[in-house]
Parts: structure tokens; C-alpha cells; sequence
């Protein structure tokens, strides 16, 4: 029972851009309450939102590759 390394790389890559999502969604969502007058208060709040919901979607989903890749998917 060896490692996938393509499954493996694939994971990490998921596991970099989720990172990334976790930094950015905080700060749009920061950005979106300080400016609450703005009329695009709304929309960036909403993009801040989708964001912080696709950054843990990926954290699930890379820690699955990475998992699939170590011990194998089950049949």
C-alpha cells in the first residue's frame, strides 16, 4: 500500500488555495462591516460570506484527497 503522490500534490494544491480563502474571507467580511452606510455593504458582505462557506468546503474536501491518498480510497 504505497502513497498516490498525484493525489497527493492535488491535495495540497486544495490545501493552499483553501488557506488563502480562510485569510481572504475574514477581511472582506471586516471590510464589508466597517463601510455598513455603503451601498455595496450587501454585496461584499455576501461575497465575504460565500467566500468563508468555499474555504471550508475545501479544507473538507483537500483533507479528503490527502487522507485518499495515503491509505487509499475504500472499494
Amino acid at each position: 500500500m504505497g502513497t498516490d503522490k498525484t493525489l497527493l500534490v492535488k491535495g495540497v494544491k486544495y490545501l493552499f488555495v483553501t488557506a488563502l480563502t480562510m485569510f481572504l474571507a475574514p477581511v472582506v467580511i471586516y471590510q464589508a462591516f466597517k463601510n455598513e452606510g455603503h451601498p455595496w455593504y450587501i454585496p461584499v458582505l455576501i461575497v465575504g460570506l460565500l467566500l468563508a462557506t468555499v474555504a471550508i468546503v475545501l479544507g473538507f474536501y483537500a483533507v479528503k484527497l490527502m487522507v485518499d491518498s495515503l491509505f487509499g480510497k475504500k472499494k
